[in-house]
């Protein structure tokens, strides 16, 4: 009987632990969403020379993945922040610590610059926060300097200088020049891009290095002219790259025989050049609008919200990534960077920019490309109708293999 009791006793005793345990977990659980909001800030240049190819269309385009995830995840409200980095790195940088630090953004999106990238990198890093990067070229984001809370989106130095260069040499083009954007995305693509032309048996005749938002590119055309180069690789976007394009066609540069190929050009790239001047040109893309049902309704949505535009690749990948964020947020059932990075890896990306991508340990997402070549005016039918998809590439066979990685999270 005096064990019967004690066994009775002890039953109670748990049980009001078991109650205690529960009612200590029911806060922990509603505090599972830090400040009671998840909060999205895109930082980007609103102002400067990619600011058509993302700028307020990357806003634009968050904005509607907000939208559709239902406004709300995990019962908490979701709330979107933008701000213009101006192409500084200082100014960049002061953001994102304000963010973090005073406004208790969850994460950041989109980083145009690859400087100001890999400076909010180690801040997002350090502060346990994750960074989505849709817009800048350098793979130090997914090697070097990768990060267990940093992801890369839509493109990098690599998927777009290796594809374009061996193409080309592939008819013929055996010998190149380089124009390169003098800063971080240049460098990248540039060493790149020549390791590839070396690798396939061309030649390189030469390089010269502009600076950013460059308002003529006579001193940098006309070397590349006289080295009778067979193709001139342009190592940069934005402006600048239709401000180039626009002077090489003024020499006769294309007019005589030399091609010039623009691994990184966007569709704003195209609309800017317009299609007498671009027609021709061949890189690669990581979505185009008008690909199938799905990107048409998507850019049909976005084009209302943002003056007629049709989206860029870099844009749409904005969407996918603030969509896949807010879907590992409710797997991971907190905003904690580090649950919300492991869901992030784990869930597959399938929407209207990417069908079975993946996303690899060192935060590269793997998806198809599409290697496409400028339409003429006659080509044209409709407006915004500027691409043809030439071929498509799968992600496994674009982007730097694994194997080939120095970021620390792969394991060798």
């Amino acid at each position: 009987m005096r064990r019967m009791n004690h066994l009775k006793g002890t039953s109670r005793i748990l049980a009001a632990l078991a109650i205690g345990v529960s009612w200590a977990a029911s806060p922990a659980q509603a505090q599972s969403v830090s400040d009671d909001v998840v909060k999205i800030g895109v930082l980007t240049d609103m102002s400067g020379v990619y600011s058509d190819m993302n700028g307020q269309g990357s806003v634009v385009a968050a904005q509607l993945a907000i939208e559709d995830f239902g406004k709300t995840v995990l019962d908490k409200p979701i709330e979107l922040i933008s701000a213009d980095h101006q192409q500084k790195a200082d100014v960049g940088t002061s953001i994102a610590h304000r963010w973090i630090d005073n406004e208790q953004v969850d994460t950041l999106v989109d980083l145009t610059n690859s400087a100001i990238a890999l400076a909010v990198q180690d801040i997002a890093r350090e502060a346990n926060r994750i960074a989505i990067f849709t817009s800048p070229g350098t793979t130090d984001l997914t090697g070097a300097k990768c990060s267990p809370t940093g992801f890369h989106w839509v493109y990098d130095n690599y998927s777009n200088g290796v594809g374009p260069v061996k193409a080309l040499i592939a008819q013929g083009k055996k010998s190149w020049y380089f124009i390169v954007s003098d800063f971080a995305f240049g460098h990248s693509l540039e060493a790149i891009a020549k390791k590839t032309v070396e690798a396939n048996g061309a030649t390189i005749a030469g390089s010269v290095r502009h600076p950013l938002n460059a308002p003529d590119f006579s001193a940098f055309l006309l070397p590349a002219q006289a080295s009778g180069a067979e193709a001139i690789l342009v190592a940069g976007s934005g402006r600048d790259l239709s401000t180039l394009v626009k002077q090489a066609n003024e020499f006769g540069i294309v007019a005589g025989g030399q091609t010039i190929t623009a691994p990184v050009m966007f569709l704003s790239d195209i609309h800017a050049m317009g299609l007498e001047q671009a027609q021709g040109i061949s890189f690669i893309d990581g979505f185009y609008w008008d690909r199938t049902d799905d990107t048409r309704a998507f850019a049909k949505r976005f084009a209302e919200r943002h003056g007629g535009a049709m989206p860029t690749s870099i844009q749409a990948g904005v969407y996918s990534s603030v969509a896949h964020y807010l879907k590992a947020v409710k797997a991971a059932g907190t905003d904690e960077a580090k649950a919300v990075a492991a869901k992030m890896r784990e869930l597959p990306v399938d929407d209207f920019f990417a069908q079975g991508g993946k996303i690899r340990e060192d935060g590269r997402m793997v998806h198809d490309m599409y290697l496409v070549k400028v339409k003429s005016p006659s080509e044209s039918k409709y407006p915004w109708d500027y691409e043809e998809i030439v071929a498509t590439i799968k992600g496994d066979d674009i982007f730097l293999p694994l194997s080939e990685s120095t970021c620390t999270l792969v394991k060798k």
